[in-house]
């Protein structure tokens, strides 16, 4: 049973009063929806009417609306719940995390690639102060997997690095500025993401490290972070074969299970071997890493059975809420196991003043997005951003004695036509003029097709022009990567918009060639001839601007690569 006088909850004498008083006068409908974080997408009232008096939803994350909207949303959550809510977002990379006019300051890698703790802190105090705003007293982060496993593009950019000392000290610095702001953490995603490549939204996670080599990487990472009161842990999906075997030796091979289902990993490793005293909860019950352990009806049953306190997401209100009242009434969530998860919920909420609840005014939105926050976001491009080679010794780039750029934007296909062009490029072009630079961008096949749909827009893409017209016209090249995947493939390698389209780079022995990454920091596999490469880690005007500045010398390189960027092979480095 959890101890809410022992950190991470040092609750009073007082505060632990609120908490049984509070339980003592539920309804068990009430305890149930307290066990529930909903995905809120629709805001009238009505439906969050809904949520708050039949369902009494324990917690709530959100997609879409407006800064207002989100900030209504929370308001009307507080003021209308019985019992206060959990407010969570997402701030990995800034307030972005939290409502999309936010502040975009640095990913994990830019983090992780910056040698000064200031560029987490930035991000940290960033994504609080504007997730506070609008009344969150929640993240899903740090994101402190360590990352192994080049392929892996799951945790790529949102994990701080493949060091677990680093990991561990950029994590901890995330946590101490977001809890200086008034917003607790829930580190992500034990047992561990980055050893594979595979994502769990897809597939159940194999975390396949020996317990040695998971007590020297991710083990390290949470036992520090739980010695430093660590408040909640977000599990995930993923399984972890040999420290399940070593706490049930007699387990099956087809009987191991997620680390959302396993009693081993929840109670043998987390909370007996690492002694976590917090609360747990699941990664989002979607992800087929779930459903493809359990139908949903064990599913619901077995994540709080197993030890999981809170559950992110119901796929059908009344469907969810009925599993876990069976499993209530059959044993499976014993009487034990639901108070204990219920002390938790409600200690993390009086931990967070929530017994006292007073919620942001609406004058403090103002500092969403504010020029001081975009003033931090370049400061942190400037910090991250890094050269990774540059054999050819070509920079920095003169714009008066390489003038004509020929730039090719690799863009992930768009979701819908809809979405128009990737904006980082029209933000490249236009400071890449500002440098003094005469900028071609050709149109890709995406961009060909909003303009005009046609089977012929794929030949477009195969046509060139002679190589001596070419390098008569052209000072260089800048190649520019800004691939995106998530929740569609294991992983995302880079892709050309047609086959063999003139994008791919048979232009690397004619002209000077510069290659750039914004996003992921695993691209040279794919481009191995590149022989100057650079990783970026954003695509914001803040990082698009400093990219540029760095590329022509008025600003030094500052950001460290990691190993992971040569993707074990010796022709990368060449």
């Amino acid at each position: 049973m959890v101890d809410l006088k022992a950190k991470p909850f040092n609750l009073s004498d007082k505060k632990i009063q609120w908490v049984e008083d509070t339980i003592k006068n539920m309804t068990l409908d009430e305890k149930i929806g307290q066990l529930f974080i909903n995905l809120t997408l629709q805001r009238d009232p009505e439906t969050l009417d809904r949520l708050v008096n039949k369902y009494h939803i324990g917690g709530v994350r959100w997609q879409g609306g407006t800064l207002e909207e989100i900030y209504e949303q929370n308001k009307y959550f507080q003021e209308h719940s019985k019992v206060p809510v959990l407010i969570a977002a997402n701030c990995e990379a800034g307030g972005n995390g939290a409502v999309s006019e936010g502040t975009f300051i640095a990913t994990g890698a830019a983090c992780g690639a910056s040698k000064t703790l200031d560029t987490v802190r930035d991000m940290a105090r960033v994504g609080a102060l504007e997730a506070r705003a609008v009344g969150c007293n929640w993240t899903f982060a740090p994101v402190c997997d360590v990352v192994s496993n080049w392929r892996n593009t799951i945790v790529n950019t949102r994990a701080f690095g493949n060091d677990p000392e680093l990991v561990a000290e950029r994590s901890l610095a995330y946590m101490e500025e977001m809890n200086k702001a008034g917003l607790v953490c829930a580190a992500k995603h034990f047992p561990g993401d980055g050893s594979e490549e595979r994502d769990q939204h897809l597939v159940m996670g194999c975390n396949d490290l020996s317990t040695e080599e998971w007590d020297e990487s991710f083990g390290k990472v949470y036992k520090k972070l739980i010695d430093a009161g660590l408040e909640s842990v977000m599990v995930g999906h993923i399984c972890q074969r040999a420290y399940t075997k070593k706490f049930n030796p007699e387990i099956k091979d087809e009987d191991i299970l997620p680390a959302t289902l396993s009693p081993e990993l929840l109670q043998g490793l987390l909370r007996g071997q690492l002694g976590f005293n917090g609360l747990i909860v699941t990664d989002a019950t979607h992800m087929a890493g779930l459903t493809a352990a359990a139908d949903r009806k064990h599913a619901m049953q077995g994540v709080v059975a197993a030890g999981c306190d809170m559950i992110l997401f119901f796929h059908d209100h009344e469907e969810d809420i009925a599993y876990v009242r069976e499993g209530i009434e059959d044993g499976t969530i014993t009487a034990e196991r639901l108070d204990d998860a219920l002390h938790r919920i409600l200690g993390l909420k009086a931990h967070l003043g929530l017994d006292e609840l007073v919620f942001p005014e609406k004058e403090d939105l103002n500092i969403v997005g504010c020029e001081e926050h975009k003033r931090l976001a370049e400061k942190a491009a400037d910090e991250s951003i890094t050269l990774v080679k540059d054999t050819q010794k070509i920079l920095p780039v003169d714009p008066e004695k390489k003038k004509r750029v020929l730039l090719y934007f690799i863009e992930s296909a768009p979701v819908s036509s809809l979405d128009g062009a990737d904006p980082a490029k029209k933000l490249l072009v236009d400071e890449l003029e500002r440098a003094g630079f005469e900028v071609e961008a050709p149109k890709d096949y995406y961009e060909y097709e909003m303009e005009s749909p046609s089977k012929f827009n794929k030949f477009r893409m195969m046509e060139h022009e002679s190589r001596e017209e070419f390098k008569k016209n052209t000072d260089l090249v800048l190649f520019v990567i800004d691939m995106k995947g998530y929740a569609k493939e294991n992983n995302t390698r880079l892709t050309y918009s047609v086959s063999h389209s003139h994008e791919i780079p048979w232009f690397v022995r004619e002209v000077p060639t510069v290659a750039v990454s914004l996003n992921y920091t695993n691209h040279l596999y794919d481009v191995p001839m590149m022989k100057t490469f650079v990783n970026a880690y954003g695509s914001s005007p803040e990082y698009i601007r400093k990219l540029v500045e760095k590329l022509t010398g008025k600003s030094e390189f500052k950001g460290q690569y990691n190993d992971i960027v040569w993707c074990d092979r010796w022709d990368t480095r060449l």
